[in-house]
């Protein structure tokens, strides 16, 4: 898969590029396994707006993702490889033996034809899942449990990948795509392989039209808004805003620790990111 770049026809044209849909070989999705997507303009369930500048955007329909392996023990075989708009990685649509069909993240090297499988007995082949402990020492594996059944929640976007570093009791390390290493259970399922469509962060939008495509508004400095709006606001002439930076609601934005210690989870930290 390469990166496409356009003729310098406008502005906007100049400087933008795209990856190339020649491994797409399905334009439109299977209709039984999509869901509504409604848009919810950056709020929570409560309508209060957590996450800023957000509205518009094209339509979109969700792919439903089998992430929690519900298909063990049953061969399949990938029927198209397609395009997903909610997620930088690229779906794989699996017909299973029983009539079944599921999206699956496609990996490299995942083509139509290929046969996969998911549980004890799995073979150790790209695209394949099993659980941890049985995946070589080495290996690179996406999709991958944090906690058993739960579904996978590590090396999901394009071009990820963790590494199974070694075995520690019914616990292994893995090799996060920060590099920070981690105990997991070696009962969590992952795939084998890599997260296809790696070229995805070599792609440049070129202009702010693709960014609004995707439902991104542009966004406001706090400095520049009015006392009203932000309490970093207002003051005569340009100022650095007079305090530490801080959200619209007064907390501190920059090295404050907010994550609750009953949920940490930093006693399975081997070594850390930084």
């Amino acid at each position: 898969m390469a990166v496409k770049k356009f003729k310098p026809s406008s502005p906007g044209r100049r400087w933008g590029s795209m990856t190339s849909f020649e491994d797409i070989t399905k334009t439109t999705p299977e209709k039984a396994l999509t869901r509504a997507l409604r848009k919810k303009g950056g709020r929570n369930n409560n309508g209060r707006k957590t996450v800023t500048a957000r509205g518009g955007g094209h339509k979109r329909r969700y792919r439903l993702i089998d992430f929690r392996y519900s298909k063990k023990d049953i061969f399949g075989t990938v029927e198209a490889i397609e395009y997903d708009p909610n997620r930088s990685a690229r779906i794989a649509l699996v017909q299973y033996e029983d009539g079944e069909k599921k999206y699956v993240i496609a990996p490299v090297g995942l083509n139509v034809g290929n046969v996969i499988s998911s549980g004890l007995n799995a073979k150790i082949e790209t695209g394949c899942s099993m659980p941890l402990k049985r995946v070589p020492i080495g290996s690179e594996v996406y999709c991958v449990e944090l906690d058993p059944g739960r579904g996978a929640k590590i090396a999901r976007s394009a071009g990820n990948s963790a590494t199974l570093d070694a075995k520690d009791g019914k616990n292994m390390h893995l090799r996060m795509p920060s590099g920070e290493v981690r105990l997991v259970k070696e009962d969590c399922y992952a795939s084998i392989g890599k997260v296809g469509n790696v070229d995805h962060e070599n792609v440049s939008y070129g202009k702010a039209g693709r960014t609004r495509h995707l439902g991104r508004r542009p966004k406001s400095r706090a400095v520049v808004k009015n006392p009203v709006d932000h309490p970093m606001g207002g003051g005569e002439g340009k100022s650095s805003g007079g305090r530490h930076p801080c959200t619209p609601w007064g907390k501190i934005t920059k090295g404050l620790k907010t994550r609750k210690k009953k949920k940490a989870s930093n006693n399975k930290i081997v070594k850390r990111r930084k």
